[in-house]
């Protein structure tokens, strides 16, 4: 079971306390005795996007060996220290941040902390641990080469991004998670998982004086300083290219989408309201509606904001049958254009608002997701009253408001599509 933080909508920033621990370490805890639970969601910047040239997938190599033994644990005890004590601990890189997660029963903090300072500044990097990895890392990757979507996905980042660190797969390939050295990954740790670009958010069955005392034992060693490499923000090309990737399948699996919109740009909560429209609700959708439930071309289709740390994209995938492949590319494109060039209708608007409004609720139903969403927050720089300022937001979205980010984020733009498959009449 987890803890669940009950909160009014209207006060949920009321309860987030941001503390500074005697060491300078930022924090925001939300406290909650429901249950005797305590959940930690940790990031540092970095990330894929810090990959070497040739070494992709490094990050979440490294990522995924620092719960494999630490300090004086080896893999085995490290885990037993772990279980003996119901404690969580799990890391993961995505393509700008690495994420830490901690679960414990508030009685287990204690140890729960200490095993995460061992993570963080003791991992061993050990030979075993890092073949084990690497071999799971290399099983994945081989399934992946036969994943129709995992391909399309990975050709429209090409497409997308030219020669960006964000073309480069998170996972890496075959080739560089062969050649990954112990060396590789101490760099890696040693560039990364420090306390500059650190974020914490803490929520459970803790008080806000025990909290800064276990986060400075956690954290606090750890060198003051990073030297990340400077990413370049990245623009999609607004042309119309359209490739292919010949898989013998069935169904055509479609990637596509075009340059999208900025987390902060004040017009962001408009095209949140508009891609719901688009292609983000489910039924209510207009891709849903016109390439599923009108003509039968394919179970699913979607759309969503994608935003990174150094570009924002629009994109949407579905898969259909290679003889109507064309045929859902044209009804996909039409739909964007009649979106760009009318508007939504005023029911469209209501029923997108109200979702969007009301299914904010279930990102706040257990401790961890709660924690996640501030640790979310503080990596996109925004404070802590954005929890009861985004709601309102989305509900000021006006028609005209809609239909201008509409046209602007939709109308003179030209798609980037990728296809795993057979397509037929392209």
């Amino acid at each position: 079971m987890t803890a669940v933080a009950h909160t009014s909508p209207k006060a949920r920033a009321d309860r987030v306390q941001k503390l500074t621990s005697p060491q300078g370490l930022r924090v925001w805890l939300v406290e909650d005795y429901t249950v005797p639970l305590i959940a930690l969601e940790c990031a540092w910047a970095g990330g894929a996007a810090q990959d070497p040239k040739g070494k992709s997938g490094l990050a979440a190599m490294m990522a995924g060996l620092l719960d494999e033994g630490a300090g004086a644990l080896d893999s085995h005890a490290f885990h037993r220290a772990l279980d003996d004590k119901a404690i969580e601990i799990s890391f993961s890189a995505g393509r700008d941040h690495v994420r830490g997660h901690v679960k414990t029963l508030s009685k287990n903090a204690t140890d729960a902390f200490e095993l995460l300072r061992l993570a963080v500044n003791e991992p061993r990097f050990d030979d075993d641990a890092l073949e084990r990895i690497r071999a799971q890392m290399t099983a994945a990757l081989k399934r992946d080469a036969k994943d129709p979507d995992v391909l399309a996905g990975k050709l429209w980042r090409e497409m997308a991004t030219l020669a960006h660190p964000y073309g480069a797969p998170v996972n890496g390939d075959l080739e560089s998670v062969a050649a990954m050295t112990r060396a590789d990954i101490v760099d890696a740790h040693q560039h990364m998982i420090t306390r500059a670009h650190l974020h914490i958010a803490v929520v459970g069955a803790i008080d806000a004086l025990t909290l800064l005392e276990l986060v400075d034992q956690a954290f606090g060693a750890l060198p003051m300083s990073s030297s990340l490499q400077p990413i370049a923000d990245i623009i999609l090309p607004n042309e119309r290219l359209c490739r292919v990737v010949d898989v013998d399948v069935p169904q055509s699996t479609i990637r596509f989408g075009m340059q999208g919109i900025l987390r902060k740009d004040p017009d962001f909560m408009a095209a949140m309201v508009v891609n719901h429209i688009l292609g983000g609700g489910v039924f209510s959708a207009r891709l849903f509606r016109e390439v599923r439930e009108k003509r039968g071309l394919a179970y699913s289709v979607h759309s969503q904001l994608v935003n990174y740390d150094h570009a924002a994209f629009l994109s949407g995938g579905t898969s259909t049958k290679n003889e109507r492949a064309a045929e859902s590319l044209a009804v996909i494109e039409e739909e964007i254009s009649k979106l760009a060039h009318d508007g939504p209708s005023a029911e469209e608007l209501d029923k997108a608002k109200k979702y969007l409004i009301g299914s904010y609720d279930l990102r706040f139903d257990t401790s961890t997701k709660i924690a996640n969403q501030l640790v979310g927050l503080q990596l996109e720089d925004f404070d802590a009253s954005y929890l009861d300022e985004r709601n309102p937001l989305i509900d000021a979205v006006t028609h005209d408001h809609a239909l201008r980010v509409a046209k602007s984020l939709l109308g003179d733009k030209k798609l980037i599509i990728a296809i795993a498959g057979r397509p037929q009449g392209l």
